[in-house]
């Protein structure tokens, strides 16, 4: 059963990729402990060194001082070891300076409690978990392996879902938030 809008992010410590100058050292990352009071950006992408995903996390990588600004974590995922993350941030400085940890969700613990495991593929679904500082999350996307993510949509679901209004459809930050009659 996948974990939707109102569950909370089970506890799994998995090993993690700081960047392209932190080798593998069998660090472990629990995303529900390691960052009390943050919201969490948890995206999975299918696997490393293949050319849709690298788009994803440069793309993510470049907004990371926005979400930074709304007390936002960026968290990457796949299937991978923490040692391929190492190789493929190592082999592309564009994918090194997406500075933000890489979760090697290898055993597939994780991926397979959010339900996001393709069964005949063996790797995760590109997939968008916004979560609060409860660790409740509160949005979900869901892409198969082909079609990338717009990171942009990403921060301004996170916008809207910080302002606890009724945001209207492509409400943008600054916007005016909805207020029924009383």
């Amino acid at each position: 059963m996948a974990l939707t809008v109102g569950d909370t992010v089970p506890s799994f410590s998995l090993p993690v990729q700081q960047g392209v100058g932190a080798l593998p050292d069998g660090e472990m990352l629990d995303i529900t402990t390691a960052y009390p009071g943050k919201w969490k950006i948890l995206f999975y992408w299918p696997k490393d060194f293949t050319f849709v995903c690298p788009t994803e996390i440069i793309g993510y990588g470049d907004l990371k001082s926005d979400f930074e600004d709304r007390d936002a974590v960026l968290i990457g995922a796949s299937t991978d070891t923490d040692f391929v993350h190492f190789a493929w941030r190592k082999s592309d400085e564009r994918l090194a300076a997406a500075d933000f940890p890489w979760l090697a969700d290898n055993s597939k613990l994780l991926a397979n409690a959010l339900g996001i495991v393709v069964k005949d593929a063996g790797v995760a679904l590109r997939a968008t978990f916004i979560i609060d500082p409860d660790n409740v999350i509160q949005h979900v996307t869901i892409n198969g392996l082909n079609v990338g993510r717009n990171p942009a949509e990403t921060l301004r679901i996170l916008d809207a879902l910080q302002t606890d209004e009724l945001c209207p459809c492509n409400w943008t930050e600054g916007a005016e938030t909805l207020q029924p009659a009383a």
